[in-house]
């Protein structure tokens, strides 16, 4: 009877063992773990079941125990990073999303600066049958919105106008959207008074979301700027995003101090106001930009006919002038880079300078501001900007409430000559401001690019290393994690980031993508 009791004591102990031995699908071995809460790093393994992560150790997991062992030694293991500023619009041609997994990013918040995708609830469906390489979430936007029920008018809404915004933000809102984004600084927003944004964002606060703004200036009027999106957020009671938070144009660098103490003010008073940011000196938009808002009402056809009259154009040329002269032009055509430009690829890559000369025109703020028109009228392109100050950037980084956010398109190899922010947004932190300049802990860094966003959207079970959390997972060398890409040649990806896991997939392996593609398109609950 003992032997028989032994026997299946032995057997039982055999089949749990075998169980046993198939509990992880991965283990991360030898790792370092920065977990994204703000913690000190520690050694240990994470081992992943599925999508989830089912053990964080510190120790390690015995190899027996899993379907396959990845030795990380000497490199960090931190929750997939979260860009908190996305320009997603190239998803469906470009759904693996190589550019953006490639610098360890598991999740990206679309729909920025007010462009959120119309109609909502069918893109956001839409996407899901692509096959992503990441998680994507959007915002639903102001622009986009206004631009629907108002074209480009230059005036308030009425009553009905008014109520039917409402209506596509409380429907965005319940097709999945996290919030409402604003591009102030853009037509049609511009032309929105703090009446109308509040109440549209009272909307998207019931239904729980935030609200991300583009400033209405971030030149001159940066002050101004600020203070109207820490007013939207006190008076519509919602959680809200300082976006791509920058001083623009060298008589507002250093106002960072400014403005960073009226985030702190403003927290301090019950408004719940965080930041997000790039880590370049130099920012991407259209040439627009470089025209003043109230000539663009009704679209080009409107443009082209307050040209014709001599006392607007020169209103205009004026308006222009004052641009190049203080704000985004910085004062230098050399400051004024073209990305992409359809009707002249040659100018690519090539400065306002340059393409003055080449006209025959003096190369001046002056002498530009027949050029600007033109670049308007043949279709306004992307245009890199170099008019930030690196002390503000190192500023506005460390301030405790800054998350990161790339603010980059989804790029792939090509003609154009885009900001490097596309390929290096991610790495660029880790490497130049953490392991170079030293603005931010390794902890500290992280905890911006993955913790915090999650929280900001949220998401409880993501930006954690936890039993639990979702096995989005991002592992880099401390040592050698750095952005390649240049202002002159963007096209390059980043180096360090080893390995990337989506639901507990490599999306990256050895620094290569795979062809798996386990991205969901996430919906606000």
């Amino acid at each position: 009877m003992r032997r028989l009791i032994v026997a299946i004591a032995i057997a039982a102990f055999s089949v749990a063992g075998t169980a046993h031995a198939q509990q992880y699908d991965v283990v991360l071995a030898n790792a370092t773990i920065v977990d994204g809460s703000g913690a000190a790093r520690y050694t240990g393994s994470i081992g992943i079941t599925g999508n989830r992560i089912t053990r964080v150790a510190r120790d390690q997991i015995p190899a027996a125990q899993a379907k396959r062992v990845i030795d990380v030694k000497g490199h960090v293991v931190a929750p997939g990073f979260i860009d908190m500023h996305a320009h997603l619009e190239p998803l469906l041609d470009m759904p693996d999303a190589e550019s953006s997994a490639r610098q360890g990013i598991t999740l990206s918040l679309g729909g920025p600066d007010g462009g959120g995708p119309w109609p909502f609830g069918a893109y956001l469906d839409s996407a899901s049958r692509s096959g992503l390489g990441i998680n994507v979430a959007f915002l639903v936007g102001h622009n986009t919105i206004r631009r629907t029920v108002m074209g480009t008018a230059n005036r308030a809404p009425t009553t009905a106008e008014l109520t039917r915004m409402k209506a596509m933000v409380a429907q965005g809102m319940r097709e999945g959207a996290f919030g409402i984004s604003t591009g102030l600084r853009y037509v049609p927003g511009f032309y929105a008074r703090l009446d109308e944004v509040v109440e549209l964002s009272k909307v998207a606060a019931a239904s729980g979301g935030i609200y991300t703004s583009h400033l209405r200036e971030e030149g001159l009027g940066l002050i101004e700027g600020v203070a109207e999106a820490l007013e939207i957020g006190r008076q519509a009671k919602i959680p809200i995003v300082l976006t791509h938070h920058k001083a623009v144009g060298q008589q507002m660098w250093g106002k960072s101090v400014v403005t960073l103490h009226m985030v702190d003010s403003a927290r301090a008073a019950g408004t719940d106001v965080m930041i997000d940011q790039y880590p370049y000196t130099a920012s991407s938009t259209g040439f627009g930009v470089l025209m003043p808002n109230w000539a663009m009402a009704g679209g080009v056809p409107e443009l082209r006919k307050r040209l014709d009259d001599p006392e607007l154009r020169n209103a205009i040329e004026k308006g222009i002038l004052d641009l190049l002269l203080n704000d985004r032009g910085g004062g230098d055509l050399r400051r004024v880079q073209f990305a992409s430009v359809s009707w002249d690829p040659s100018l690519n890559g090539k400065t306002l300078y340059d393409w003055a000369v080449k006209r025959g025109l003096p190369p001046t703020p002056e002498g530009a501001v027949s050029l600007v028109i033109e670049g308007v009228l043949n279709g306004a392109p992307s245009m890199v900007f170099h008019v930030m100050d690196e002390a503000d950037v190192r500023r506005i980084m460390a301030h405790p409430m800054t998350m990161i956010g790339s603010d980059g398109r989804l790029s792939e190899p090509g003609p154009n000559v885009p900001h490097p922010r596309n390929y290096g947004t991610f790495p660029r932190v880790l490497g130049e401001y953490v392991r170079v300049q030293k603005v931010l802990t390794l902890e500290n860094a992280v905890q911006k690019m993955t913790g915090n966003p999650a929280k900001r959207l949220g998401l409880s079970d993501r930006g954690c290393l936890r039993e639990g959390c979702v096995a989005d997972i991002t592992v880099f060398d401390p040592a050698t994690v750095s952005d390649k890409g240049t202002f002159t040649e963007p096209h390059q990806y980043p180096v360090g980031i080893e390995w990337v896991f989506v639901a507990g997939q490599a999306v990256v392996a050895d620094g290569k993508m795979t062809a798996l593609r386990a991205g969901q398109v996430l919906r606000r609950k």
